[in-house]
């Protein structure tokens, strides 16, 4: 991939591109780990399963106190700020007290190189157990995905949040992970 030919796009997408196009080279290792997840002490298997007032209602990719909040399908931090998904990945979040007009807003960022090989992704949003919404991408770049939250998804303060994308980047001989998306924060506003 060329370098140069990425200067249209914002710098997380850039970084992602490069990182990507270095990964499918052949030959060239891999020292990433597999899938990072919070040691099962810290992380609940579920959001129901959260301590009251433990979680946020909003979690940045490299927010270490929010780490907690990943329960799957999240890598390992990278720059600081964001994090590789797998196709199905998932977090906890809190409802925020007395919010009528609840959405979910996923940033997140689809690297040319996903675009490239996959030509779209389709993203799905759950929300315990609640179908909320899909959108399909077919641009590489920086993206938000916002969906309204039925009143019912809202009961009980915890939410599960699950996404899932139609398909990922499988893994390669030199890199074992599947790659979905570049996420930076999920939040409910």
């Amino acid at each position: 991939m060329n370098p140069r030919g990425l200067g249209s796009l914002p710098w997380p997408a850039r970084l992602a591109a490069l990182l990507l196009s270095s990964l499918l080279l052949p030959g060239c290792p891999s020292n990433e780990p597999e899938l990072a997840q919070a040691p099962q002490s810290e992380a609940p298997a579920s959001a129901a399963e959260a301590p009251a007032g433990a979680l946020l209602s909003s979690v940045h990719m490299g927010d270490p106190a929010a780490a907690a909040q990943l329960l799957e399908g999240f890598y390992g931090v990278e720059q600081g700020v964001w994090r590789w998904t797998a196709r199905k990945f998932s977090v906890a979040l809190q409802a925020p007290a007395g919010a009528a007009d609840t959405q979910i807003e996923f940033k997140f960022t689809l690297p040319e190189a996903v675009v490239g090989r996959l030509k779209s992704v389709t993203l799905t949003a759950r929300v315990n157990d609640a179908d909320i919404g899909s959108e399909t991408y077919q641009q590489a770049g920086d993206h938000v995905f916002t969906k309204p939250l039925p009143a019912s998804a809202l009961q009980g303060g915890a939410l599960n949040v699950e996404f899932e994308l139609d398909k990922a980047l499988p893994p390669t001989e030199s890199d074992q992970r599947e790659l979905g998306v570049v996420a930076i924060s999920v939040a409910l506003k």
